[in-house]
């Protein structure tokens, strides 16, 4: 079983910085694509941002320019460095993961318990 822990998430001001972290751990052969999705009251769940192995990213269009992803492969983390932050970006963050148990199993997919990131005007 594969935990991927969160943190980073609190209370920040309108323009200010948050950067969150996830980490998985447990049975491991390689983790593949790691993403940030939110999920604020009343709306879907969206993806924030994904990163690849090889560093290949996409963004949503809403955080583009101001939240950058990166990931430690060694250490199977991923960041999420958020700067000007809005009100709208007010949200539950959730770390995603796509892994594999051994090589040659099928992938798998993991969610974090989530962060509560606030934004305040």
């Amino acid at each position: 079983q594969v935990q991927l822990v969160e943190s980073g998430g609190g209370l920040v001001q309108a323009g200010g910085s948050l950067r969150l972290s996830c980490a998985a751990s447990g049975t491991i052969y390689r983790v593949n694509a790691m993403g940030w999705y939110r999920q604020a009251p009343g709306k879907q769940r969206e993806l924030v941002a994904r990163i690849t192995r090889s560093i290949d990213t996409n963004y949503a269009d809403s955080v583009k320019g101001r939240f950058t992803i990166s990931r430690d492969n060694a250490k199977n983390t991923v960041y999420l460095q958020m700067n000007s932050l809005k009100p709208e970006d007010t949200a539950v963050y959730y770390c995603n993961a796509d892994y594999y148990i051994v090589y040659g199993s099928r992938p798998k997919d993991a969610w974090g318990q989530g962060t509560l990131v606030t934004v305040s005007s």
